[in-house]
């Protein structure tokens, strides 16, 4: 392509043979062809160098906002979990027996033998209670039993002669009659003065207290000189508390939810405060077999063997049951994947790779940082693990796998 610097030389190039010049306004045209086309050139360059790069970032700008415009979410992949998971519940330590000692009779506690803290066995002497007016009555039923049986002994030996005169007629069928019934009458008054003397010596035997079971005096509410009055009502006081600690019943209100993987033979965990480490292992023997309505909960017992005496009764502790899951498939999945709405609770999946939808799930076991999903999920699900509140089914997103330890593994699910 010839410029015009070449055209020009050609022209010149023409008139040069026949010695003559290029008129004037040949010259001048052919400037003005340079001219422009130099400022082609520079408006070419203008364009190529100013505006196609601003349009160029002008275009990438536009798909980089559509771009942005779609939420990036992590998201983990749904597995279910079989292994066993250990509850912690607030337990009860109990005595396996445990009794108030109150006295039987009325009087004042002479002496006692043993205070709190002593271990006892069944049949040694407590406590004895001083009782004069028993003691009294009891002599003096001592003394009616004698007239009872000495007025029987002459009725008696009244009837039976009755009986030998009436055979010969000596004396009337009806003073025989009133013989024998008089003999029936001192029977029965001595069988009441005996049945009298007996209760006496039964409120007597009362004066000792001794205990019932083996076990460890928890409480004594007496003392010397004081007055007792017997019974278990409101005025009496039990004289001492006795507990049988070798074998401990601990009692634990389980979840309804829970209640079905109780079983008899369970072994239980306890842990207390006051052993940091330690573990005492227990035994399920026996559930109430009913829910409790009021609280939703399962009362069962545990037993525990305490031969040393290292567990003390009525103390706190927190027991752990090992259940495994409660359904087939459950999932665990992270605290803030749950959305709390007037459905129920929901979880957020992304399906076909880009879009949202809403599940509902029924929500078990509580572990703090996760929580167990009964139904609802499958294992082909993708959850959205912090989903924003006003998310809707529908929306589009760009899903990132999220790793174990919580990093974003780029990329969406396959």
């Amino acid at each position: 392509m010839k410029t015009a610097n070449s055209y020009e030389s050609d022209a010149l190039a023409e008139l040069e043979p026949l010695g003559q010049e290029p008129p004037p306004h040949r010259r001048r045209w052919g400037a003005a062809v340079v001219i422009l086309l130099i400022v082609l050139a520079i408006v070419a360059l203008v364009i190529v160098g100013g505006i196609l790069p601003k349009l160029k970032a002008r275009q990438q700008l536009r798909a980089d906002t559509d771009q942005l415009a779609v939420p990036t979410v992590a998201v983990i992949r749904m597995k279910p979990t079989t292994a066993e998971q250990e509850e912690v519940l607030p337990a009860n330590i109990q005595p396996y027996i445990s009794a108030p000692v109150f006295a039987r009779t009325n009087g004042y506690l002479k002496s006692w033998y043993f205070d709190i803290g002593a271990h006892v066995k069944k049949g040694q002497l407590l406590a004895v209670i001083e009782t004069p007016e028993i003691d009294e009555q009891l002599r003096q039923a001592q003394a009616d039993v004698a007239t009872a049986q000495a007025n029987l002994h002459l009725s008696e030996v009244t009837a039976a002669r009755y009986q030998e005169l009436l055979k010969s007629d000596s004396v009337s069928k009806q003073d025989t009659d009133n013989a024998t019934s008089d003999l029936a009458a001192k029977q029965t008054t001595l069988q009441s003065a005996q049945a009298n003397l007996k209760r006496l010596q039964d409120l007597q035997s009362f004066e000792k207290i001794y205990a019932p079971f083996d076990g460890v005096i928890t409480a004594r509410n007496t003392d010397i000189g004081q007055l007792i009055n017997s019974g278990s009502g409101a005025p009496p006081a039990s004289l001492f508390e006795i507990a049988a600690v070798d074998v401990l019943r601990v009692y634990v209100s389980v979840p309804q939810i829970y209640s079905a993987a109780c079983h008899r033979g369970m072994i239980v965990d306890l842990t207390l405060p006051q052993f940091p480490g330690k573990r005492f292992h227990g035994t399920l023997v026996r559930t109430a077999d009913a829910i409790d309505q009021a609280s939703r909960t399962l009362l069962v017992e545990v037993d525990v063997n305490n031969p040393s005496g290292e567990l003390l009764s009525g103390a706190y502790a927190e027991a752990h049951f090992k259940f495994g899951p409660v359904t087939a498939h459950t999932y665990l999945i992270p605290v803030p994947a749950l959305i709390f709405r007037s459905e129920g609770p929901q979880v957020a999946t992304v399906e076909d790779g880009h879009h949202t939808v809403l599940k509902e799930v029924h929500i078990g076991r509580d572990f703090g940082t996760e929580m167990e999903v009964l139904s609802g999920l499958t294992d082909q699900d993708v959850v959205i693990v912090n989903p924003p509140d006003s998310i809707t089914s529908g929306e589009e997103v760009r899903p990132v796998m999220r790793s174990a330890d919580g990093e974003m593994t780029g990329g969406g699910p396959q």
